[in-house]
């Protein structure tokens, strides 16, 4: 018997509240690793009506002004005017930073192998937190990713394209997109819902009235936003697909006037969309000593690379760490009854061939050292539309360099499927 059934991801574009935290906060990191590699950062912010405060722990010898960074990133963004209850000229920033604890510190700067006479160098960075991190990846997407988060993303980077080329000038910085999938037995058959709610101007040339505001907005959004998004995809919306445009009527109040934002309230949003569990830790404003970042790149890297090589149509991989330990405490790979060959082996192949100590993990990617040629940019542009599954940018963990390998290892292995 056929098993149907409906699964939903929503994005939001890099104006929403939150996104302007992360955002602001991954270019911190960026600006201190630039100058300081060995930078420490945990830099959260906040955002209101005017006003923006940036908090945290920071241990660097690095020299920045966090406040032109921030006013840098909020204009960049697009909040530009004041009469948005939020522009980056006249918001009010402040700053308030402590260093990272010592009792932190010890533990990264030396992990609790070397203090048991290990000799390998990679086992001189502890993890700088306990927790637990998930990876995943699926072949319902070129990229191996879920389908409906890679469409909710897609939609909303369109939404904000399409503001910022002034192809639809009308439209304001905050955004939210969802899309819900229909799948049958597993795999992708239809488009349920598109929901869009994007903030916008209060008229739009001679039109006045929220009804002829909203039905003009609805139609440039199928054709400038929608329609594109669907160009190369194979499961379409069609006549029984619902497009849902700002469902409470307008959208005129939005971005920090309308909601305050936090960093790091969208992991979701930046993961996997809900079709993967998440181990609860935030990525923005993070170095990579911090796992919760790291080694979550780490466990997408491995669970893309087991797809890649055809071992599996799904996979979600686990890890966990000990604040101050090196080796992770646990690893669990899971695909769902999908695998070609004995979970077992995959583990063991996986532990021969990824290196998943902080400092390997840091060192594999070039997490610290950010490359030349992005001009100081390489957190900041991961902080909104996913970190994981960009086809927009070159990242490290989205390479599939080890598939062959891996199907190599285990091209003796006896099919249990």
């Amino acid at each position: 018997m056929t098993k149907r059934y409906l699964f939903t991801s929503e994005s939001v574009t890099e104006g929403h509240p939150d996104k302007i935290c992360d955002q602001i906060s991954d270019t911190i990191l960026d600006a201190l690793l630039s100058e300081d590699p060995k930078s420490r950062v945990a830099a959260e912010v906040v955002v209101n009506t005017g006003l923006v405060l940036i908090t945290g722990e920071i241990t660097t010898k690095a020299n920045v002004n966090f406040v032109n960074l921030a006013r840098k990133k909020i204009a960049e963004i697009g909040y530009t005017d004041a009469d948005n209850g939020f522009s980056a000229n006249s918001c009010t920033v402040l700053v308030a930073l402590d260093e990272q604890s010592p009792d932190i510190a010890q533990g990264v700067n030396t992990a609790q192998e070397t203090r048991q006479q290990s000799d390998d160098e990679l086992d001189k960075v502890g993890a700088g937190d306990q927790g637990i991190m998930f990876g995943f990846a699926c072949n319902e997407t070129p990229e191996l990713m879920p389908l409906p988060i890679s469409l909710a993303h897609r939609i909303a980077r369109r939404l904000a394209a399409v503001r910022k080329t002034g192809q639809l000038p009308y439209l304001r910085p905050d955004g939210k997109t969802q899309v819900t999938v229909a799948y049958e037995d597993g795999r992708p058959v239809g488009i349920d819902t598109i929901l869009v709610s994007t903030q916008h101007d209060a008229t739009i040339g001679e039109l006045r009235t929220d009804a002829e505001v909203q039905a003009k907005i609805k139609e440039d959004l199928w054709t400038a936003v929608v329609q594109p998004v669907f160009a190369d995809i194979e499961v379409q919306p069609d006549s029984q697909t619902r497009f849902l445009v700002n469902p409470t009527g307008k959208f005129v109040i939005g971005g920090p006037q309308g909601d305050s934002g936090l960093t790091g309230r969208k992991i979701i949003v930046d993961t996997y969309g809900g079709y993967s569990r998440h181990g609860g830790g935030a990525f923005s404003g993070k170095d990579p000593t911090k796992v919760d970042r790291s080694a979550a790149y780490a466990a997408r890297y491995v669970a893309k690379n087991i797809v890649a090589a055809g071992l599996a149509a799904k996979c979600e991989v686990q890890l966990s760490y000990a604040i101050g330990v090196a080796r992770p405490v646990s690893m669990m790979i899971e695909t769902f009854g999908t695998s070609t060959v004995d979970e077992q082996r995959l583990l063991e192949a996986v532990q021969q061939l990824f290196e998943l100590r902080p400092a390997g993990i840091i060192q594999a990617f070039n997490l610290q050292k950010l490359p030349a040629e992005r001009g100081g940019r390489f957190y900041q542009d991961v902080a909104a539309y996913g970190h994981l599954g960009r086809t927009d940018l070159d990242l490290p963990w989205e390479q599939t360099d080890k598939a062959l390998l891996l199907k190599e290892m285990l091209s003796e292995a006896v099919s249990v499927r």
